[in-house]
């Protein structure tokens, strides 16, 4: 009988160890897979990841971000929604004729 292999899951800290090393490339991926017992793709795959991703680490840390105000607090906007309203309803009490007080 054949005997099947599992699968290795390994931890998100093995992964980045083993990227991180990958993009360093003071060895060559083949020498880090055998190292850590892990196929060369799988290495290539986690150094691709890791120079992806590198990217968003840095982006929105320009300080703190102003807070975004809730829509039913923001002044400007509520005045332009009754605005609107009032127009609506003044239109619609001349075209059916009705005059409420």
């Amino acid at each position: 009988m054949s005997e099947t292999k599992k699968r290795k899951v390994h931890s998100a800290e093995f992964k980045a160890k083993v990227g991180l090393e990958a993009v360093k490339e003071m060895k060559t991926i083949n020498e880090i897979g055998q190292e850590y017992g892990v196929h060369p793709a799988q290495v290539r795959q986690w150094k691709k990841a890791i120079q992806e991703q590198a990217k968003s680490l840095f982006e929105g840390k320009r300080g703190p971000s102003p807070k975004p105000v809730p829509e039913h607090q923001d002044p400007e906007r509520l005045y332009s929604e009754v605005g609107k309203l009032k127009m609506e309803l003044d239109w619609l009490k001349k075209k059916s004729g009705i005059s409420l007080p």
